[in-house]
């Protein structure tokens, strides 16, 4: 790419395929020159807020113009597969949303076609690594303040149960809330612990969901073994009457970490109850949808990995398959990585 020529993106699926459009805009070397969403109304709703960028319905569009140097992949998540092999057989960086794909032959293509155009960059929206109070987390437990960490757990309460029982997700072939939800907490405990999973003992239910269209589990809760001899938990649980939040907790040998809904965040370093824990004051969620997308442009046009590597992409990826595996193997399942 020239000096000159600006770096040409194209985003496909508009609901918070939006929030990239702003992404790309805010970096003045990269500019969207199409948008794509198969609702006509949608797509009209979002290209009267963006009036100069080309729109189009057909995703091949976006996906075969030799003018596009990246796409992001926005779309149901049924469509990941085909749209992220075809991105990278045409040689164009990918931003994709969660999950990267939804069954383990889709996973098999997707490392195919991207381990032969090994240049190109690829990453996914796991915004939870943005929030200020995970980032500071992070470098505690890097940083040996909580000494080892054997248990964690994590929740990903999505509190809006509409979604799953009339919008899209109960329309598709399949949905899983492990891809959908789960894959965020599974990642946020990878990169907050520098431990990757080992082996995965997952089980589901869909009781709140009873009666209506959707026909999947809209809970799934999974135990976890890592490398490191670790153990973990992350539930995803779309039904719950509860707001959205992500419950987080980090236990090492040295101190506690909570993030509650209730309690906000603390820090616990005693066993005494009348030792007051230090609290947490850093933002919660403190992160929009589009706040990586700077961040992968400059990956493209400067040089090193995106903030999110293609690997640690295949890693939690690798993580929720296995829990959709033992949820319906009814076994433990060792992840497979990629």
């Amino acid at each position: 790419m020239s000096e000159t020529r600006k770096l040409r993106a194209g985003v496909i699926g508009l609901g918070v395929g939006e929030k990239h459009i702003d992404g790309y805009t805010l970096d003045p070397r990269c500019e969207v020159v199409g948008i794509c969403d198969i609702d006509a109304d949608k797509l009209a709703e979002v290209s009267s807020r963006h009036a100069q960028i080309p729109t189009t319905q057909n995703p091949l569009d976006i996906l075969s113009d030799p003018a596009i140097d990246v796409v992001s992949i926005a779309s149901y998540d049924d469509a990941h597969r085909d749209q992220v092999v075809m991105a990278a057989e045409n040689g164009k960086h990918i931003f994709v949303e969660k999950p990267l794909c939804l069954h383990d032959e889709e996973f098999a293509d997707i490392a195919a076609a991207l381990g032969a155009r090994p240049e190109l960059k690829l990453s996914s929206n796991l915004i939870l690594r943005r929030c200020p109070r995970f980032v500071t987390l992070r470098e505690r437990v890097r940083k040996g303040e909580l000494g080892d960490v054997y248990y964690a757990e994590g929740d990903y309460n999505y509190g809006r149960m509409h979604k799953i029982t009339e919008g899209w997700r109960g329309e598709v072939p399949f949905y899983s809330v492990a891809h959908g939800g789960a894959i965020h907490l599974i990642d946020l405990l990878m990169w907050i612990t520098g431990d990757r999973v080992r082996e995965v003992t997952a089980m589901g239910t869909n009781i709140a969901t009873r009666g209506t269209a959707y026909r999947y589990n809209d809970t799934i809760a999974a135990l976890l073994r890592f490398e490191s001899g670790a153990v973990g938990k992350v539930t995803s649980n779309y039904s719950c009457m509860f707001p959205h939040f992500h419950n987080l907790t980090i236990y090492g040998t040295e101190a506690t970490f909570v993030h509650n809904h209730n309690g906000g965040a603390a820090l616990y370093q005693s066993r005494d109850p009348d030792v007051t824990p230090a609290a947490v004051t850093d933002a919660y969620p403190g992160a929009a949808k589009g706040d990586m997308i700077p961040q992968f442009v400059a990956s493209i046009l400067d040089g090193g990995e995106p903030e999110v590597t293609k690997q640690e992409v295949f890693d939690a990826m690798a993580v929720s398959l296995a829990i959709e595996q033992s949820n319906q193997l009814n076994k433990p399942v060792e992840v497979c990585y990629r």
